[in-house]
C-alpha cells in the first residue's frame, strides 16, 4: 500500500511543472526552448507548404486532421505490405498479408495499437521504425492537437477560430514528444533496454536448448509508447519482458511517462479556463472585492464549498481543472483499490489443490513488480488508455480484469492523447444539463448555454462508444466467425470479447491475449470499432466546441451552477457511474462478475 501512496504522490509533483509547460505551448506563449525550436518549425513549415498562423473553423481542423492521418495510413500500409524487403530487415521477416496489415496501419495511427502479431516475428526492423515508432509520434501529437484546439473552444477565447492543426501538430511533437522521449529512452537504455540495429541473438540455455532472443531499436519505441499513450510493444509479450522493462526503475518511467501529459492536459485546461475567467472579471467590481470564491454570485449569496480563488489548488489546476482533475482521481483510485484488493485475495482454485495464496494472485505476473506495482500499472494503462501491459491481463482474478475493463469503457479517467479531457468534459456538460432539467433552469457550463445542438452532439457522441463496443461484441458472439476465436466457452469467454472492442473503442490497444484474434474477421471488425471509435469521436468534439465558442456569455447569478466546486466533482463522478452502470451492467454481469461468483461460491 505504500508503493502506491508514494507512486501517487510523486505524480502529483511531477505532473505540475510539465502542465505548466504543455499550457504554454497551447496558449501560444513564450517557451525556454523557442528560440532553437522555432527555427525547426519553420523549416518544416516551409518543406510541406502550410501558413501556421492561418487560423481554422472546427470543421477545417478536423478536416486537416482525418486528411493528414488518411495520408499516413496509406503509405504505413503500403511499406507492411512490402516489409520483406532487405533495408533494415536483417532477421529476414515476410510481408503482411492484407487483414493485418489493414487492422495494424488503422491500430497506429489511431493510437491504439492493438497487436495481433508478434512484434519481434512480425516486423522489420524499418517498418517498426517507419511505421510503428513515426504514428506512435504522429498519432499522439494528432490527439493532443485535436485536444488542445477542443480547450481553446469551450475556453471561448475567439469566435471561429480553434487554432491551426499543423502549427499544433509540430509544436507538440517538437516541443514536447521528441524531448521528453530523447531523455526518456536514454534513461531506459541506462537501465538496460537494448537499442541497436543488429540481428536476433541465439543463446543455448541451461538445459542445453536453444532460443532465441529479439533485439532492435527497442528503447526509442519504448518511450514514445508510454508518453504517446500508444502501448504497443516491441515484443510481443509487451513490458512484462525484461528486454523492454528490466528493472523497477524502468518500470516507474514507464508508468510515469504514460500518466504526465493526460494530466498535463487537465492542466492546461484549467489554466486556459482561468485566464478567460480573470479577464471576463476585470471590471466587475462584485467580483474584484470578493476573496471568497464560496461568494462569486450577483447576489453575493453562497453557493456551496467553493475553493478560495487564490488558493493552492486553483494556482495549480485552475478553476476549473481542479473540480475535473478531482473527479478523474476519485474513479481512479477507486478501480485501483477493487484491482489491488481482488489480486491479493489470491485465487481461491489454486488455494483449494494446496498452492500458496499468501502473496495474492501472481499468475501473470512478475515477482520483481508484485502485486502492488502490477495492478497501479493496469489500472494506469486502461485508465490513461496507453494499452501497454507489465503483466498479462488476462490471468487478472475476475474483479481484477473488470477495473481495467469498466475504465476502458468509460473512457474518461484520464485518458491519453487527451481524449479522457474531453470526453469528462461531455460528461460535465451531460451533468449540467441534468442538474438544470430538476431545477427548471436553462444548464450553463463555462459561462455558455447548453442548448440543443450541444446536448444532441454530446449525446451522440457518448452514445457511439458503447455502441461499437457492445454492437461488435454482439456479432462476435453470434457468428460462427467470431466464435471461433474465443478460446474460453465459458463467462470468462466473453470478458475476452468484451475486452477486445473496449480496448479497440477506447483506442486502449491492451488485450486478454486468450483471443485467437488474428483472423479476417477479428482484423476487420477490430479496425473498424478503432477507426470509428477514433475519428468519429474528434469530429463530434469538436463541432461541440465550435458551437460553443460562437455563444456569448452570460452573467452568473444566484441560480447558476457553479462547476468548479467539490460538490460539482461528485456530482459528475456519479453521472459517469450511473451512465456505465446503465449501459454496460448487464454484459458485465454475464463476464467478469459471473466468473467472480463461480470462482468464489
Amino acid at each position: 500500500m505504500l508503493q502506491l501512496v508514494l507512486t501517487g504522490v510523486l505524480y502529483l509533483i511531477l505532473v505540475i511543472p510539465v502542465g505548466r509547460y504543455l499550457y504554454h505551448i497551447a496558449a501560444g506563449k513564450h517557451t525556454f526552448a523557442d528560440p532553437v525550436l522555432d527555427r525547426i518549425d519553420d523549416v518544416i513549415y516551409k518543406i510541406v507548404g502550410v501558413d501556421p498562423h492561418r487560423g481554422m473553423n472546427w470543421r477545417q481542423y478536423a478536416l486537416a486532421l482525418i486528411g493528414t492521418n488518411a495520408v499516413m495510413i496509406a503509405i504505413g500500409y503500403l511499406i507492411l505490405r512490402i516489409q520483406s524487403i532487405g533495408i533494415f530487415n536483417p532477421n529476414h521477416i515476410g510481408s503482411m498479408e492484407p487483414s493485418l496489415a489493414f487492422n495494424t496501419i488503422i491500430s497506429f495511427m489511431t493510437n491504439t495499437n492493438l497487436q495481433h502479431y508478434s512484434g519481434e516475428s512480425g516486423l522489420s526492423y524499418l517498418s517498426q521504425m517507419l511505421v510503428i515508432t513515426f504514428m506512435m509520434f504522429v498519432s499522439a501529437a494528432s490527439g493532443y492537437a485535436a485536444c488542445v484546439a477542443f480547450i481553446r473552444g469551450v475556453a471561448g477565447k475567439t469566435k471561429d477560430n480553434v487554432g491551426n492543426f499543423f502549427s499544433d501538430l509540430v509544436r507538440i511533437t517538437t516541443r514536447v514528444l521528441l524531448p521528453f522521449s530523447l531523455v526518456g529512452g536514454l534513461l531506459l537504455v541506462w537501465q538496460g533496454v537494448p537499442q541497436t540495429f543488429s540481428e536476433n541473438i541465439v543463446v543455448e540455455t541451461l538445459e542445453g536448448t536453444f532460443q532465441v532472443l529479439a533485439t532492435g531499436p527497442v528503447a526509442a519505441l519504448e518511450i514514445i509508447k508510454h508518453l504517446g499513450t500508444n502501448g504497443g510493444g516491441f515484443l510481443g509479450a509487451n513490458s512484462t519482458t525484461p528486454l523492454e522493462n528490466p528493472t523497477i526503475i524502468s518500470d516507474m518511467i514507464e508508468l510515469y511517462s504514460m500518466m504526465l501529459f493526460p494530466g498535463a492536459c487537465v492542466i492546461t485546461f484549467g489554466k486556459m479556463v482561468r485566464g478567460r475567467k480573470k479577464k471576463d472579471a476585470a471590471g466587475d467590481k462584485a467580483l474584484a472585492g470578493s476573496e471568497s470564491a464560496g461568494q462569486l454570485s450577483a447576489g453575493g449569496a453562497e453557493q456551496g464549498p467553493r475553493l478560495k480563488d487564490h488558493s493552492l489548488t486553483a494556482s495549480i489546476y485552475g478553476w476549473e481543472g481542479r473540480t475535473i482533475f478531482l473527479a478523474m482521481g476519485i474513479i481512479f483510485l477507486v478501480g485501483l483499490g477493487v484491482c489491488y484488493w481482488s489480486e491479493l485475495q489470491g485465487n481461491p482454485a489454486l488455494a483449494k489443490i494446496g498452492l500458496d495464496q499468501s502473496m495474492g494472485s501472481m499468475e501473470g505476473k512478475e515477482v520483481r513488480f508484485g502485486i502492488a506495482q502490477s495492478a497501479m500499472f493496469t489500472t494506469t494503462t486502461t485508465s490513461f488508455t496507453t494499452g501497454t501491459v507489465n503483466n498479462m491481463h488476462d490471468t487478472l482474478t475476475p474483479l481484477g480484469g473488470l477495473v481495467p475493463l469498466l475504465h476502458m469503457m468509460l473512457n474518461c479517467v484520464f485518458g491519453g492523447k487527451g481524449v479522457g479531457l474531453m470526453n469528462i468534459i461531455l460528461y460535465a456538460i451531460l451533468a449540467v444539463f441534468i442538474c438544470g432539467l430538476m431545477v427548471g433552469r436553462t444548464p450553463e457550463y463555462l459561462g455558455k448555454k447548453i442548448e440543443g445542438r450541444e446536448m444532441k452532439l454530446t449525446a451522440l457522441a457518448i452514445i457511439i462508444h458503447p455502441l461499437l463496443i457492445l454492437a461488435f461484441s454482439a456479432l462476435a458472439v453470434a457468428t460462427s466467425a467470431g466464435q471461433a476465436g474465443i478460446t474460453n466457452p465459458g463467462f470468462h469467454g466473453l470478458t475476452q470479447v468484451l475486452y477486445e472492442y473496449a480496448s479497440s473503442a477506447a483506442n486502449n490497444g491492451s488485450g486478454f491475449e486468450g483471443l485467437a484474434d488474428n483472423t479476417y474477421f477479428w482484423n476487420i471488425t477490430a479496425g473498424l470499432a478503432m477507426f470509428f471509435g477514433r475519428y468519429l469521436s474528434i469530429v463530434i468534439q469538436l463541432a461541440i466546441a465550435g458551437s460553443l465558442m460562437k455563444k456569448r456569455f452570460v452573467n452568473e447569478s444566484a441560480g447558476t451552477l457553479h462547476t468548479d466546486t467539490f460538490s460539482f466533482a461528485v456530482i459528475l463522478v456519479f453521472v459517469v457511474y450511473i451512465f456505465a452502470a446503465l449501459t454496460f451492467f448487464p454484459a458485465l454481469a454475464l463476464g467478469p462478475i459471473a466468473e467472480h461468483l463461480t470462482l468464489w461460491a
